[in-house]
């Protein structure tokens, strides 16, 4: 199984902010450049995860993205389902629908396969995910300089 996009960069947020110190007020801009996503996608991961209660999103001076204590304790498996959606692995009832989805069990081990997945990552919470070797790797992120217009001094 492959996660979305969506939901990768929704992890990537959570992990970064996970690390972020209490005086790293960090931007949508700022993580979406230290994770190498495009803002817009960025964006849209810290609307979602705002309202799951997972991030807290200020605006204005003094403003900045931070991770909510429920979403440091937060079961990985119960973010990716939030994330991920219901929707069938197999196209099922595309159009046209499979003609075999009446009498098929194929969905049915699909769902049950899927649900295993969710429940081995609902074992890691997003601060177990953040320890050390990892813990370092994501401090070590950092927004790129803004470019400078002439010559440098």
């Amino acid at each position: 199984m492959r996660l979305t996009a969506f939901t990768d960069v929704s992890l990537r947020l959570v992990m970064r902010l996970a690390v972020a110190g209490e005086d790293e007020l960090l931007t949508t801009r700022a993580v979406a450049e230290m994770t190498s996503v495009p803002y817009t996608h960025m964006a849209k991961a810290v609307a979602r995860l705002s309202e799951l209660g997972v991030v807290e999103a200020r605006r204005g001076r003094g403003g900045g993205l931070r991770l909510t204590g429920p979403g440091r304790r937060a079961p990985v498996g119960a973010l990716v389902r939030e994330l991920e959606g219901a929707g069938d692995l197999a196209g099922c009832e595309d159009d046209p629908p499979c003609p075999l989805r009446a009498a098929c069990r194929l969905r049915g081990a699909l769902h049950r396969a899927r649900e295993a997945f969710y429940a081995s990552l609902d074992e890691v919470t997003v601060e177990s995910l953040v320890s050390s070797p990892a813990r370092e790797a994501l401090v070590l992120l950092r927004p790129r300089a803004p470019e400078r217009d002439g010559p440098q001094m």
